[in-house]
């Protein structure tokens, strides 16, 4: 049983923000709570505590420890001195989920291998072939009957399947959170990139950095994990705060760069010049964090171009480039998962104010 050092937390707890009753009269639910968690250590050492937001079909138990028994980024930013907050996003995990929600979906075994787990045997894209993190060492590593990759699954839980009706109840969770605790880093992963956008459009003045680890997107049609139109906001499914002003996401003028920036990446679809802005992102310092291996390789720089052209301050990272290789999507739970923490703590040290 995989236990952990806690000698440095000095008080944890528990709470849930946001929340509303609806039904008929004497037959209400709540919904759009949000379950937080709470670690304190017994010195804090770091100006701001970071808010760690996992993505679709996972939860809090992301950040707390890998499948193969190894120490999670939460006890390591609490070692460094970090309260840190750990959310399951409403209607997911702890935080309830009910059938007036909306229908969910859940992958499959074969599809987690495919995307997560097992990317150089399955994965389809030309970077797939650089995964060598995923712990394990026999011949179903990544896959089903593997042990570590067993104990991975048993994690996964449904996603509702509309991205609107999630952005929207995570951007005013997110938002209710903040105005509890005060100032914040968000740290989001994959699905919930396109949260830490929302919350901080929301509450500019409390969000003092953005730190997406390869957050949803590219902007505007999908690509590799679906195909066709997607995030018609740019970087969302629900409304951004732009200037000049924006009313309909299709008065958001776009057009496809002629060339790739590079081989094997994907051709951005960027705003028509001059650019609007995303004014209510200005000030706040992005930095988004690829794995080399990962399917967004092929194209989260779109979204940090697309971030840059819109005037956000955004630092982007190719793990490779760090010394960090082989990594694919789940970079917290891989083998190197400390390796890739003590970056994004070296990032916020140098970065956030």
């Amino acid at each position: 049983m995989p236990v952990f050092d806690q000698s440095a937390v000095g008080a944890r707890g528990y709470f849930y923000v946001g929340g509303t009753y609806v039904g008929d009269s004497g037959n209400e639910i709540m919904q759009g709570q949000m379950f937080v968690e709470v670690i304190v250590p017994k010195r804090v050492r770091r100006a701001y505590p970071l808010v760690l937001i996992h993505g679709a079909g996972q939860t809090a138990t992301n950040w707390m420890g890998t499948p193969d028994g190894r120490k999670g980024w939460a006890d390591y930013f609490v070692e460094r001195g970090y309260v840190v907050y750990m959310v399951d996003q409403p209607m997911r995990g702890r935080s309830a989920w009910h059938p007036a929600d909306g229908p969910t979906r859940m992958l499959t075994a074969p599809q987690e291998g495919f995307q997560f787990t097992a990317n150089a045997v399955l994965g389809t894209w030309p970077q797939a072939k650089n995964h060598t993190q995923w712990p394990g060492d026999d011949g179903t590593k990544g896959r089903r009957g593997d042990p570590i990759f067993d104990a991975f699954y048993a994690t996964q839980v449904e996603t509702v399947i509309s991205n609107e009706e999630t952005q929207r109840r995570n951007q005013a969770a997110g938002a209710a959170l903040l105005d509890k605790i005060g100032p914040a880093m968000l740290l989001t992963h994959s699905q919930s990139g396109a949260f830490g956008w929302l919350i901080a459009d929301m509450r500019p003045a409390l969000v003092k950095g953005i730190i997406a680890i390869e957050p949803a997107g590219p902007p505007f049609e999908a690509t590799i994990i679906g195909t066709g139109s997607a995030r018609r906001w740019g970087l969302t499914d629900i409304a951004l705060t732009y200037d000049p002003p924006v009313r309909e996401a299709g008065e958001i003028l776009v057009e496809r760069d002629t060339t790739a920036d590079g081989p094997d990446l994907f051709v951005c679809w960027m705003q028509k010049t001059p650019a609007r802005q995303l004014v209510n992102l200005k000030r706040i310092p992005v930095v988004i964090m690829t794995a080399e291996a990962s399917y967004h390789q092929a194209y989260d720089h779109c979204t940090a171009k697309y971030l840059k052209q819109s005037g956000v301050a955004t630092e982007y990272i190719r793990l490779q480039d760090k010394g960090l290789r082989g990594n694919g999507h789940m970079v917290m739970l891989e083998k190197n998962n400390l390796d890739i923490a003590h970056l994004v703590d070296q990032w916020i040290q140098k970065n956030v104010r």
